[in-house]
Order: C-alpha cells, then structure tokens, then sequence
C-alpha cells in the first residue's frame, strides 16, 4: 500500500469517527427528553395530556432525523435520487411496504418521509417492552406492540386463539385519532445472494415475501389507512454500508415510490383462519413482488447507463 493511499485511508476514518461522533451526540441529546417525556407520559394517565405529550415527542423525532440527515449530508458522499414522493399528506394514515437491502435502508427511508408524512412507526413484538429504557421510549413514541402467539402455543392453549390479535387491535386503538405511518419490510430480512439462494427465491432481485407482518398491519389498522406507499429501493453501486456513509466513501440510492389503493383482498377477513383469505392475500403479495422485482432490474439497467452525479444531494428532500 503506498503511503497517499494509506493517508488517504486514515483521513477516511478520521472523518467517519467525526461523523458517527456527531449522529451519536444527536441521538443522546434527543434520547434524554424522550424518555423524561415518556417518564411523564407513563406517570400522568390524562388522555388531553397524553396526546400532547405525544405530538411534542413527534416533533422530537423528526427533529433527531432532520440532524442526522444534515451530518450525513455534510460529512459524507450521497446521491439519494428519489421518485414519486409527491403528493403526500402529513395528516393520513399509510401503510409503507419495502423491500430490504441494507441497515442503511431505514436511514434512507427517514430522510425521504420525514416531515411528510406521519412519524415512521414498527410493529414491535410485546416483549420488548421490558428492555431498561429503549421499551418506555418506544411505548411514549406510539410504536404499536404486537402479540403474537407461536401455532405450537395455541394448539396446547387453544382458548388462546385470536387473543393476540385482539390485544393486537386494541394497542392500535389509539391510531384512530393520529395520523400514523407503519412500515413493514415484507422479506423479514436483509437481501443477500446467500440467503436468495437458500430460500430459493423465484425472484431475481427480492428474496420472497413474508405475508404475516401486512396481514397483521391490516387485521389491526387496515380501514385507517388512506393508501399504500409501495417502495422499492435500490443501490446501484451495491448495498451500502453504515460506515461507508459515515466516512464519506460515495453512495447511491435509488428510492421509487409509488402510492396503492387498499386492495379488496387485503380486508378479506381471518387470515390465519381463512384459507381463501390468505390465498388471495399471497396472490396480492406476489403480483406486487413481481412487479417490484421488474421495477428494480430496469432501475439497475437505467442506473448502469447514467454514470452517477458524485456527491450529488437531491435538495427536495
């Protein structure tokens, strides 16, 4: 290795340090009001209160991402081109469905929604909510907790059946009177070529769908949302990696948008009961997955033919 190189390396990390350094300090002076926020949440039971106490942790959250999205603009090399975020509304309730690539993709997904649309809410399994601190943040910032029960409990526990989506819905209840955002990445796990092989995925670019998170989502919310905003994200230059970003090494991200009626097929009922139900959902799920496959292989091709714009930022967001 010649000595500009490793200088080169060095001045990379040095800059990457500065840059995680400054995403931490924002995470920690935001984090600190969160939880005294949620403490108080947590301790005075008054719905006016409550619903006030959530719109200022909101406006704490999107301040956080509006930050890290400044630091990683300035410290780092990225082109996030983004298609078909028009028309969007702040004061609606949408379903977000992705496909998932990389860590970064939440990142990504941050900056483009942010202040557009309601705050980026998981369904998060119950049980986390005993975890010292993160669980309490999560409850105050209206993160919906889902219950889920295991086909092995049920069959030893078959009272049991339907309760999860019961305590499921009534967590959501309060959904109804603020706008919300849920996201679900429909592969239930990072794409890698490992992992498309071993699921013999019948897609080129996508490992297969999982249906259970959207079925949940509509079973619990599905006559709240206005529409769905199917995403698929690209990038052309390969996966990016945190790191990458932090020390400013040039990332591409391709983010399309595109905005779906709820479909007849996704209020069709029992999913879990219905075997029609879930048929209808999948063939759903499949032809949205197959276009979504489609759409990545001719963004790929479009992106090979147009070198990228360095260090380019697209300022609408």
């Amino acid at each position: 290795m010649s000595g500009g190189l490793r200088v080169k390396i060095i001045l990379q990390h040095c800059r990457g340090v500065i840059v995680f350094t400054g995403l931490t300090v924002n995470t920690f002076f935001c984090f600190t009001p969160i939880f005294i926020l949620a403490v108080l949440k947590l301790l005075l039971p008054l719905a006016p209160l409550r619903r006030r106490i959530s719109k200022l942790l909101m406006a704490i959250g999107e301040g956080w991402i509006d930050v890290n999205s400044l630091i990683l603009s300035r410290g780092g090399s990225i082109d996030w081109q983004i298609r078909g975020h028009e028309n969007l509304e702040r004061n609606a309730w949408y379903l977000v469905i992705a496909n998932h690539q990389t860590w970064v993709d939440i990142v990504v997904l941050q900056k483009v929604f942010n202040r557009r649309i309601p705050f980026l809410k998981f369904f998060i399994k119950q049980q986390l909510i005993w975890l010292p601190m993160l669980g309490i943040a999560w409850w105050a910032m209206d993160m919906p907790f889902m219950k889920r029960y295991s086909r092995t409990y049920l069959a030893k526990h078959p009272h049991k059946k339907g309760k999860d989506l019961e305590a499921t819905r009534k967590a959501c209840e309060k959904f109804r009177e603020i706008p919300t955002t849920v996201i679900n990445f429909l592969e239930g796990t990072r794409f890698s070529e490992k992992k498309h092989a071993a699921l013999g995925s019948s897609y080129q670019h996508l490992l297969p769908p999982r249906a259970g998170g959207v079925a949940l989502a509509m079973a619990s919310m599905g006559e709240l949302f206005n529409s769905i905003l199917d995403v698929t994200l690209v990038y052309p230059e390969g996966a990016a990696k945190f790191w990458q970003m932090c020390c400013g090494e040039h990332v591409r991200a391709i983010v399309d948008v595109r905005q779906r009626p709820i479909d007849a097929r996704l209020m069709c009922g029992d999913y879990e009961g219905d075997r029609e139900c879930r048929r209808e959902f999948h063939r759903w799920l499949a032809q949205i997955w197959a276009e979504k496959d489609d759409r990545i292989a001719n963004v790929l091709e479009e992106a090979g033919a147009a070198p990228a714009a360095q260090g380019r930022i697209d300022v609408a967001l």
